[in-house]
Formats: C-alpha cells, sequence, structure tokens
C-alpha cells in the first residue's frame, strides 16, 4: 500500500511538472503573434505554386523532391521565427519626475527568458501613439540574456499613463514573413503638466516674484541698527567702537531679503467651454509653482480640496503630483484669501465669484483676459 501510494504521488508530481512545463511553452509561443508575409515570401511561394504544378504535370521525381525541399523550408522559416520571438520580455525604466512634451532618457531592457535558444534579428518599435517613436534593432538575443539601451521618450499629456504598448518583429531566418509580437508595459506612469515656459508664463514669474520681495530685519548687506550682543554669536559683528561708548558688548545687525511667500490658487469651478483653458492654468501653476521653488521662495498653493505649505509641508513634487492628476468640476464652492501678507494669483474661470472671497488684491487670471493688471 505505501509503494502504491509513493508510485501514485511520484506521478502526481510528474504531471505537475509536465503541465508547469507546458504552461510555460505556451507562454513561449505567445498566441497574440501575428505574421506578415512580405515580398521575398509572396515571390516563394509563386516558386512553390510553379514547382508543384509542374512536378504534378510532369510526374518527375526531381521536381517533387525540390517541392519538398521547398515546403520544408517554409516550415522551417515558419517554425524558426516564431520560437524565436517567442519569451522575449520588455521592461522601460523611467525617471521619477516626468513632465509631460519634455523628452527624457528611458532604459530599454530586453529579455531573452528562453535557456538555450537565442532570437536573432529583432525589431521593437511603439504602436497606437505610443511614447516610444524610436526603432531598435537587436542583431541577436542570446538566451537568458538582457540587453540594454537609452531611449529617449516623450509624454504628449499630463496623467497617468497605463498599458503603453509595443511591438516585437522579426524576419528570421529566410525573410519570407514578419513575425510580429506585441506586448504591453502593464506599469503605471505619472506625469507631471508641463514645465516648460509658455508664451506669458516667464513675465508672469517676474512680475509676481517682484511684487513678493521684500526686506527685514537679519543679516545681509544694508546695515539695519546696533544692538547687544547675544551668546554664542560670531565676533566678527562686533561694533567695537560702539562697545567702548556703550561699556557692553554691542554687533552691528544688517538687513537681509525674506524668503517672500507666493499664494497660488487654482478654482477647480469650470464651465464645459473653458476645460482647455483649464489645463493650460494647470500648465501656468506647475510652471510657477517649479520655477518659484527653484528660487527658494515659500509657496502656498490651495484648491478647494488641496492646499500645501512649501517647503514645511512638503517640496514642489507634492504639488505637480496633484497637478498631474487634478480634474475641474462644473461646481464648486468659491476659496476665501487668508488674509497673509503674500503675493497672490488666482486662476479661475469666473472672476467674478472670487470677488467677495478677500482676493481683491491678487493677481487674477482668467478665459476672458489671461494675466489681470494687479490692482493698485
Amino acid at each position: 500500500m505505501l509503494e502504491a501510494g509513493a508510485v501514485a504521488g511520484r506521478l502526481e508530481s510528474m504531471k505537475r511538472w509536465w503541465r508547469a512545463q507546458s504552461v510555460r511553452f505556451r507562454q513561449w509561443l505567445d498566441l497574440r503573434v501575428r505574421e506578415r508575409v512580405t515580398f521575398a515570401g509572396l515571390v516563394f511561394l509563386v516558386a512553390v505554386a510553379l514547382t508543384a504544378f509542374a512536378a504534378f504535370a510532369s510526374a518527375n521525381n526531381l521536381l517533387f523532391l525540390l517541392l519538398a525541399a521547398m515546403l520544408a523550408t517554409l516550415l522551417i522559416n515558419g517554425f524558426v521565427s516564431r520560437i524565436g520571438i517567442a519569451g522575449l520580455e520588455l521592461d522601460i525604466q523611467l525617471p521619477d519626475h516626468i513632465s509631460a512634451r519634455r523628452a527624457v532618457a528611458a532604459r530599454i531592457v530586453l529579455r531573452n527568458a528562453k535557456r538555450w535558444m537565442p532570437s536573432f534579428s529583432i525589431r521593437l518599435v511603439g504602436v497606437e501613439d505610443s511614447v516610444f517613436t524610436t526603432e531598435l534593432y537587436f542583431p541577436v538575443v542570446p538566451g537568458k540574456a538582457e540587453l540594454e539601451t537609452i531611449v529617449d521618450v516623450s509624454f504628449a499629456r499630463r496623467g497617468v499613463h497605463r498599458q503603453d504598448s509595443f511591438l516585437f518583429s522579426s524576419r528570421f531566418p529566410f525573410g519570407f514573413a514578419e513575425r510580429r509580437a506585441r506586448v504591453v508595459m502593464k506599469r503605471e506612469v505619472l506625469v507631471y503638466p508641463a514645465l516648460d515656459a509658455q508664451p506669458g508664463f516667464d513675465q508672469l514669474a517676474a512680475d509676481i516674484s517682484g511684487d513678493a520681495e521684500s526686506q527685514v530685519r537679519g543679516r545681509g548687506h544694508d546695515f539695519y541698527r546696533i544692538r547687544p550682543y547675544e551668546p554664542f554669536e560670531s565676533a566678527r559683528h562686533v561694533d567695537w567702537r560702539a562697545t567702548a561708548h556703550t561699556g557692553d558688548m554691542q554687533v552691528r545687525e544688517f538687513t537681509r531679503e525674506e524668503e517672500h511667500l507666493i499664494t497660488l490658487f487654482l478654482d477647480l469651478e469650470v464651465p464645459r467651454e473653458h476645460e482647455e483653458w483649464f489645463e493650460r492654468a494647470v500648465e501656468c501653476c506647475a510652471f510657477l509653482a517649479w520655477r518659484c521653488a527653484q528660487t527658494g521662495a515659500s509657496i502656498r498653493f490651495r484648491t478647494q480640496d488641496f492646499e500645501c505649505l512649501l517647503p514645511i509641508e512638503g517640496d514642489v513634487y507634492v504639488i505637480l503630483k496633484y497637478l498631474a492628476m487634478v480634474e475641474c468640476r462644473h461646481r464648486a464652492a468659491p476659496l476665501r484669501s487668508l488674509d497673509e501678507d503674500s503675493a497672490a494669483i488666482v486662476f479661475s474661470a469666473s472672476a467674478q465669484r472670487l470677488e467677495d472671497g478677500g482676493w481683491a488684491g491678487a493677481r487674477l487670471l482668467d478665459p476672458q483676459h489671461w494675466v489681470f493688471a494687479k490692482p493698485d
């Protein structure tokens, strides 16, 4: 009984192993593979047909041998081509931060999952508006090998990109047909709004930075006052003349530029006819946040459902990630100004609905007048 049970267990394990190998083999011979006959293949098929007609018409054994060789060539071409393109895996490694309409370097990794069988003459292209526009050619991909290359890719729009499609193709070995296999990138890619300046963006950034600049007490270049010395301060700012006159240690204090605060408010209520304008407003917000963050300014970004203060509550990528996914609404409650000392820009499809929100001193931008002059 024990021996019979052991034999049954071995048979079951062998069945599982065989099923697993069958699944792997079917994966290699991917059913999505498609084939397109080339011009050389059409010529060869015509030659096969003429040879078959001549062989049957003349009953010549030599022609029958030639016909068999030609048919065997067709079978070998199809089998080798299918095996060669099967088992290929594609991985695309992108940078952590990507903005729309800006080319970034992507690392393409091509793997051959077959243990012994190499793949020859492989071409890789993107399909159906893929971000991958360059055609790559790999002469040979050895078994269990990885090949890497760097290409530039560009995403046309912001948001999450899923299931970008690519196409493997090969005419190996005889070029009678082009074997194709489609692969899908299942990784999600988050793309920020475009950060490149558009007409008017640079001037707007310069104007808002000029509005926000101010001078406060601190240590800088302009003299501010003389005050008593505080413990652990550097002795290089000690004013010895004032120290000798008062009898207590005195230091010189200078003015410095304050890290000014810039407020960006994006109104999410947008009528249907202004949805295209909303996309431009999103890109302008992203550009201003990026440009002002590079200068070291403090930024408060607000919408009806999001608020972030940089650099206290995060970095600029927190704002860019939100702007990558934000969508306009057809109804949203207006927000009131926080009445803080800041230079404010308000993006709204209807500036009138914000008149009672305390944004009177802000620079208003709407579809009718892209840039409003700041009120005096």
